[in-house]
């Protein structure tokens, strides 16, 4: 770790209430990019969420493919990585919905095309 990042947790160590303690030290807890990583993560669902408005013909189907498949994949993945990453796996559950969602409706748009 940075300097910097120890620094920044060693003044909000001081900080953390007895109750938060157990999720505070957790091996996937704040302290580690276990916990970050997936924070971020949801940036991708906020995006998907904003393309369920969008035009159908607009949507990029290699683009909803991929973070399909990386969704189910990393899903899988944090439940058999230790410690278990439920956050990661909900990040990806959520990632992985969206972009099925948006294959299907980009599936029927072509399908409305080709009748």
């Amino acid at each position: 770790m940075s300097k910097v990042y120890k620094g920044i947790i060693s003044v909000a160590d001081k900080f953390i209430p007895q109750a938060l303690r157990p999720l505070w030290e957790h091996p996937a807890g704040p302290k580690t990019i276990f916990f970050w990583a997936p924070a971020f993560k949801w940036g991708l669902v906020i995006a998907g969420l904003g393309d369920v408005t969008r035009p159908p013909e607009t949507l990029s189907i290699p683009q909803c493919f991929s973070l399909a498949i990386t969704g189910v994949i990393w899903s899988r993945y944090s439940l058999v990585i230790k410690p278990k990453n439920y956050s990661l796996f909900t990040v990806n559950l959520f990632v992985a919905s969206i972009n099925i969602y948006q294959l299907g409706r980009a599936y029927l748009y072509q399908q409305s095309l080709n009748r």
